[in-house]
């Protein structure tokens, strides 16, 4: 329990419906939703879409998402992909004739399908019980009259701004600046995309008028991208991955996500006594800096396209990880085993919706880097995602960049299992740190008996490819402990990641906990 002197945030409890995600306004949509009669998948689109608008910086229609579905009444779980592929005319051979080593980070070549909406429209049509028309309803209401812009939010759109570009600077900026905390955000144009798949569904945004001006848009900037390409997108489901740890089992979506770099890396960490060592301590952050160096480096070389990973069973498999903990020296750190293929970044949302039937939806849905490849398009105003950084340029690599191919993703939404209930959907944001988030946030739990907001709220490191990044939550004796066992000690530029959880009580009671390096929320009703 914590300190009620101290600031701080209680985890919220509830027991008919509770959302958790990263604004409140989301939150209480996705709410109201439950309230009105829809279930955890209604909820969760709603919730999602509205995200959109309240931080497009980080997410929007433009953009693809992941989810896991636990649904009433049984304890499997379902994956649906939402990540949409690269053009098919899109070329490897080209890029590199081009004179590029490795993918850039922004602009046309790295625009990818968005594959969210289709997801979004077939998970209402399968799981929903609401129509799809009024899951949309309060996206298209903020859109139209606005939302203020949170203060999280600011920060980011601020650090984020400098790479729009074209078009992309008249919708989302304000008289040439990033708006500030409290200013007014309003998208017109995306309200009408949502209005016309209120009303045609997926047609409506993969067809006819919005298809062209996406279409347009792309090509008048150089893409490769074709009405085809839009038509073809479908997202599709798929078998979780998961590894036991500890009494629980870690659920993550499988490739093209990086959900397996977080089993390996709960794999390699078993090999440890990490429950007998302070959890604010250097030697835990030296451990799992260490593992998740070796696990991010088998991330790098195996995870693609779903019909390219061939070793997934050899990253999964225990002797796998044993042979990479024997690696690790607790005295003495490893340079970077090799260099990851992005950055730190924050650009994700995450919204996880329980209803009171025990439907649980974990969704993550994102455009990557901040405001994803910096373009927009010319009519409505839809930010497209640079998902095609995320593709290896060299040479039969399996993650390399193709036409129809999708790249291997940094975003992944988890489920955790105990006694072969699922008992907690849950996310951890923030780029290439998801995997060793939801290494840390199980190990809190599992390991160290924290309390669900607690294990959220607790400091968090992660090797990065210039330094291990300490927030300021550890003591500048640990930092001094890390550097003398060889880590290059960084400042993080911003707070690391950020969590939503939903803890399912045997007894019905829903406990949620949100992240306070957000602006986000957990309600419950």
């Amino acid at each position: 329990m914590r300190n009620f002197e101290l600031p701080g945030r209680s985890a919220v409890f509830a027991r008919n419906g509770m959302c958790a995600t990263s604004h409140p306004l989301a939150a209480k949509v996705a709410v109201d939703i439950l309230q009105a009669g829809g279930n955890a998948a209604d909820a969760a689109v709603a919730g999602a879409i509205l995200l959109g608008i309240c931080e497009p910086q980080m997410s929007g229609i433009g953009g693809d998402c992941f989810i896991l579905l636990k649904p009433a009444g049984e304890d499997r779980v379902i994956g649906l992909n939402g990540s949409g592929t690269a053009p098919a005319a899109l070329s490897a051979d080209a890029l590199r004739a081009k004179g590029l080593a490795a993918m850039p980070i922004y602009g046309i070549d790295t625009v990818t399908l968005p594959g969210a909406m289709d997801a979004f429209c077939r998970l209402n049509a399968d799981w929903g019980r609401a129509p799809l028309a009024d899951l949309l309803a309060p996206a298209i209401r903020y859109a139209e009259e606005g939302v203020p812009i949170a203060p999280r939010v600011a920060r980011d759109w601020a650090e984020d701004a400098g790479v729009l570009q074209g078009d992309a600077r008249r919708f989302y900026l304000q008289d040439g600046q990033a708006p500030r905390i409290g200013q007014i955000f309003r998208a017109p144009g995306q309200a009408e995309v949502l209005r016309r798949v209120a009303a045609e569904g997926r047609a409506g945004f993969y067809e006819g008028a919005v298809a062209a001006d996406m279409v347009a848009s792309l090509q008048a900037m150089g893409g490769c991208h074709t009405a085809q390409d839009f038509a073809d997108t479908r997202s599709f489901y798929t078998d979780p991955v998961s590894a036991p740890y500890h009494g629980i089992e870690l659920v993550e979506h499988p490739p093209n996500g990086q959900g397996a770099t977080a089993l390996l890396l709960l794999n390699i960490l078993k090999h440890f006594d990490i429950a007998s060592l302070d959890p604010f301590g250097a030697p835990r952050a030296h451990l799992e800096a260490e593992a998740s160096k070796l696990a991010y480096d088998a991330r790098n070389r195996f995870l693609a396209d779903p019909d390219h990973t061939a070793r997934l069973a050899h990253m999964l498999a225990p002797e796998t990880a044993a042979q990479l903990a024997a690696l690790i020296n607790p005295r003495q750190a490893m340079p970077a085993a090799a260099p990851l293929t992005e950055a730190v970044h924050r650009d994700t949302v995450y919204i996880t919706v329980v209803d009171g039937a025990g439907m649980a939806v974990s969704l993550i849905y994102s455009i990557f880097w901040g405001f994803g490849a910096g373009l927009a398009s010319a009519q409505f105003g839809i930010n497209f995602q640079n998902r095609g950084a995320g593709f290896s340029l060299t040479p039969g690599h399996p993650n390399e960049a193709a036409g129809g191919k999708r790249p291997m993703h940094t975003i992944i939404p988890g489920m955790v299992k105990q006694a072969g209930r699922v008992v907690m959907p849950f996310g951890v944001m923030g780029g290439a740190y998801q995997p060793c988030g939801h290494a840390r946030f199980v190990t809190n739990l599992v390991d160290f008996g924290m309390d669900l907001q607690s294990a959220v709220d607790a400091p968090r490191c992660f090797p990065a490819p210039d330094g291990l990044k300490v927030e300021s939550g550890y003591a500048e004796g640990v930092k001094a402990e890390l550097a003398a066992l060889g880590h290059k000690v960084i400042a993080p530029e911003e707070p690391i990641g950020g969590a939503q959880a939903i803890w399912m009580h045997p007894d019905g009671v829903l406990e949620g906990a949100s992240d306070p390096r957000k602006d986000g929320c957990a309600l419950g009703y």
